[in-house]
């Protein structure tokens, strides 16, 4: 997963940085920079979004899919 995916995810949920945080169970300044390219996405954070959004990989090209169309 890397920071687009990320952004692509919260996006979809129509969430902004500080509520996917909350959501992923992280700081908002970590989604901040990881988004900016600041900061890795580490596999810790990779799976809080996972087990937050229920996803797999389908779901998560579906969404990365809607996006690049």
């Amino acid at each position: 997963m890397d920071k687009e995916t990320i952004k692509l995810i919260r996006k979809s949920y129509n969430l902004n940085q500080r509520n996917f945080a909350k959501m992923v169970n992280c700081s908002f300044s970590l989604i901040v920079l990881v988004e900016v390219g600041k900061r890795r996405v580490t596999q810790d954070l990779e799976n809080k979004i996972i087990e937050a959004f229920q996803l797999n990989e389908q779901k998560i090209n579906v969404i990365t899919s809607l996006f690049y169309q």
